[in-house]
């Protein structure tokens, strides 16, 4: 991914909560032919046991008729992009526009890309457990969390049946805030209240990680 400098997010714990809380990846391989291949998945992160060279374990699953994964081999590289909100930042947001109006538009946004090996399993009791930790995860803040022990048993072991498994040894880790650090103070201070007055909620939330950025700069 390109990131030039204003834009790079190192922060260990910043990334990790970032993906917790856009915990959907878009899949990318190579299919046959050399063409891409993407699909908007569930994911989980697991980072607790982290060595060198390894940035954790992705995992995931996919439809068995969705023919993506039929094309994947155990250790191929892969690409899970994990989108966060983004805006179109309007140049009447920037001061220049009153003078040499050598102003144009661009786009906010956050993101992260987490790149490794997969490995695909038809394995049930793989799957059971990572069905097990994607529910887990999304039913944990819930008043009365629901579990995958509770489904029919008969009816889990035929879902189980037409899902495949997919995890992700993860070996570079890129992230990206493009929230106009590369703008003076005044120019996003502007645009962040800008976006604040939005109808739409995306624009509001990249106002308010501007806001929360430059609190903490």
């Amino acid at each position: 991914m390109y990131i030039p400098k204003p834009f790079q997010i190192e922060d260990w714990n910043e990334i990790t909560a970032f993906v917790k809380r856009h915990p959907a990846i878009n899949l990318v391989t190579v299919g046959e032919g050399g063409l891409p291949l993407a699909t908007l998945l569930p994911a989980v992160w697991d980072t607790d046991n982290l060595s060198e060279g390894s940035y954790g374990t992705l995992i995931t699953h996919i439809s068995k008729g969705n023919p993506q994964w039929k094309g994947i081999k155990n250790g191929d590289i892969a690409l899970a992009i994990i989108q966060g909100a983004q805006a179109y930042v309007s140049p009447t947001n920037y001061e220049k526009k009153l003078t040499d109006h050598k102003v144009v538009p661009t786009w906010n946004y956050q993101m992260v890309h987490l790149t490794g090996t997969l490995e695909v399993s038809e394995d049930k009791e793989v799957l059971r457990k990572i069905v097990s930790d994607l529910t887990d995860f999304h039913e944990k803040d819930r008043a009365k969390p629901w579990s995958a022990a509770e489904s029919d048993p008969t009816y889990m072991e035929a879902q189980l049946a037409g899902i495949v498994a997919i995890t992700m040894s993860v070996t570079k880790v890129e992230a990206k805030y493009k929230l106009s650090q590369n703008r003076s103070e005044i120019d996003q201070r502007t645009i962040a209240a800008d976006l604040t007055q939005s109808e739409k909620l995306e624009e509001r939330s990249i106002a308010a990680e501007m806001q929360r950025g430059m609190n903490q700069g």
